[in-house]
């Protein structure tokens, strides 16, 4: 387990980048966190990390959005997912087999349908810019 202070945006996507090294073969992060605590910030510094180049957005509304690079990543949102029929509908688990980098926000809603090995993480705003990010299941971070 690691935790982490972040004290901007830019420093919480640097940390992704790192956790994206975690991800090169494909896998799992699981995020729990409230509004704004920095979860697509994080995605972001991920989706960098893994080489994609299209532009990171909130999948708040679309559930999912895929970016393309060397991995892909799909990243998504659970906050409106409440059974596992959910899941199969909207290919969650069809990323995973296929091999993607997956990140799940608002994963405390699947918890129940998530097998490990995964990487969790919490994330807690702890006022202005600073970010408490604490980090289980990554090798090395």
């Amino acid at each position: 387990m690691g935790v982490y202070v972040t004290h901007a945006k830019e420093e919480t996507e640097a940390l992704g980048e790192r956790l994206a090294q975690e991800l090169q073969g494909g896998g799992l992060v699981a995020f729990t966190g409230g509004l704004g605590a920095g979860k697509t910030a994080l995605c972001a510094g991920i989706a960098r990390g893994l080489g994609c180049t299209d532009p990171v957005s909130s999948p708040t509304f679309s559930i999912v959005n895929v970016y393309r690079g060397p991995v892909i990543f799909a990243h998504f949102d659970m906050y409106r997912i409440q059974s596992e029929e959910d899941l199969y509908a909207c290919s969650f688990y069809d990323y995973l087999d296929a091999g993607a980098a997956v990140a799940a926000e608002w994963s405390e809603n699947i918890a129940d349908y998530l097998e490990e090995p995964y990487i969790a993480v919490e994330i807690e705003h702890l006022g202005g810019d600073e970010r408490k990010i604490t980090v289980r299941g990554a090798k090395s971070l």
